[in-house]
């Protein structure tokens, strides 16, 4: 099912919801469509309107202030959009910048996405250790970075180019 993505108000990104949530947002006169997929459209007996890619809300939602999104696995692959820190590849797991057995925590700045390979090389070692320095650096994203970067590539390069630049340039 598509993901949509869901702007508050004042263009902010909020979330991302399916196709069916957008519409019945959209019918319900709680939502606009900003941007819709070319050619495809939701036909009922009464309704006809383009299947939204990005909705904004019509009234502003008060969200609670978030620093920044909470750590995880999956976000840290999303992040590094499943590419390898060490050599560029494939990654599917997760590898400690500092190892956890030396004081290494699970935080956004310690832990890049990794090959399987890479991670096993690498092993219990600094990569100043193992000679294997980063191709680049881990940071810390947003939440609107982070709900950004889990869409899909495509639905991602297929954004506004304000939202897109605004938010991943990271």
């Amino acid at each position: 099912m598509r993901d949509t993505l869901v702007l508050n108000a004042s263009f902010e990104p909020l979330s991302t919801v399916s196709m069916n949530r957008a519409v019945v947002l959209v019918l319900q006169d709680k939502a606009v469509v900003e941007q819709a997929h070319p050619g495809l459209r939701v036909r009922g007996a009464t309704v006809d309107l383009p299947v939204p890619r990005v909705i904004r809300l019509c009234r502003y939602v008060r969200v609670p202030f978030r620093r920044q999104a909470p750590w995880s696995r999956r976000g840290v692959l999303v992040r590094d959009q499943h590419r390898c820190a060490y050599c560029g590849r494939r990654a599917t797991t997760v590898d400690h910048v500092v190892p956890r057995s030396h004081g290494g925590g699970d935080t956004w700045l310690n832990t890049v996405a990794s090959c399987s390979e890479d991670n096993h090389r690498k092993a219990d070692r600094t990569p100043e250790q193992a000679a294997m320095p980063l191709l680049h650096q881990p940071f810390v994203p947003s939440p609107a970075d982070a709900m950004l970067l889990g869409l899909r590539a495509g639905e991602r390069s297929e954004l506004p180019e304000w939202l897109r630049t605004a938010r991943t340039a990271a």
